[in-house]
């Protein structure tokens, strides 16, 4: 891999687009359960699966095709991911995918893939990615581990919040651009420290000194739920 290499950091929508995963591994395992997170309608290509993916392809949640990849797996296909620990095999994949202008990632082989994946953290709505553009899997790994002490799961109750209290705003006809300061001033007021001590007067309080009456999280929390289920 070239020095100058670069990457054009990018977040797919895969919800509902047919991803091959070739190998039924431990790698190809993760795999599968990362593209199936994303809602990604997923089909696995190998001879062997793991005990974690047999009950997904027992009920249909994957399919699975138990034998050797062939080049007219990738037919239909959005993506695939190459996750077998045979080198020639793994070429072949790639060879198929650039011969069909695919997306093609090979497991731990950047060197034949146009997309690598980076280390993820999720909190909810929050992705957080740290990728070493292929040189340190392994220093990724670590910096992942930092965020996820970093960031927990309250980051996610305050993106949901935070969702809410734009969806009402909205919804009351405010101009758009006399939104930013309000979101910098409940940012400024560490809501998600708030949220993991469970000081919900204490959101409350924030909520309504900066947004004023009306704003309390029990009912922007309920508001939403109805919204996402209408």
């Amino acid at each position: 891999m070239s020095g100058t290499h670069r990457y054009y950091p990018v977040n797919l929508d895969i919800r509902d687009r047919r991803c091959l995963v070739v190998g039924g591994g431990g790698v190809g395992t993760r795999k599968v359960e990362g593209l199936r997170a994303c809602g990604a309608r997923v089909t696995l290509v190998s001879p062997r699966i793991s005990d974690r993916l047999r009950p997904l392809a027992a009920d249909g949640r994957i399919e699975w095709r138990d034998r050797d990849y062939q080049t007219d797996d990738l037919d239909g296909m959005f993506l695939v991911i190459g996750a077998t620990d045979d080198a020639d095999l793994n070429r072949r994949i790639h060879a198929d995918a650039v011969d069909r202008n695919m997306l093609c990632n090979i497991a731990d082989r950047p060197e034949v893939c146009n997309f690598i994946l980076p280390a993820v953290v999720r909190r909810g709505d929050l992705i957080l990615a740290v990728s070493t553009s292929g040189r340190s899997p392994a220093f990724a790994k670590k910096l992942r581990k930092e965020l996820e002490a970093r960031f927990g799961p309250e980051y996610a109750l305050f993106l949901n919040l935070m969702g809410a209290v734009r969806a009402k705003l909205l919804a009351e006809a405010h101009a758009p651009e006399a939104h930013k300061p309000l979101f910098e001033a409940l940012i400024d007021r560490d809501l998600p420290g708030l949220l993991k001590a469970g000081e919900m007067p204490a959101v409350d309080a924030v909520l309504s000194d900066v947004l004023g009456p009306g704003f309390r999280y029990d009912d922007l929390m309920d508001d939403g739920q109805r919204g996402a289920t209408s």
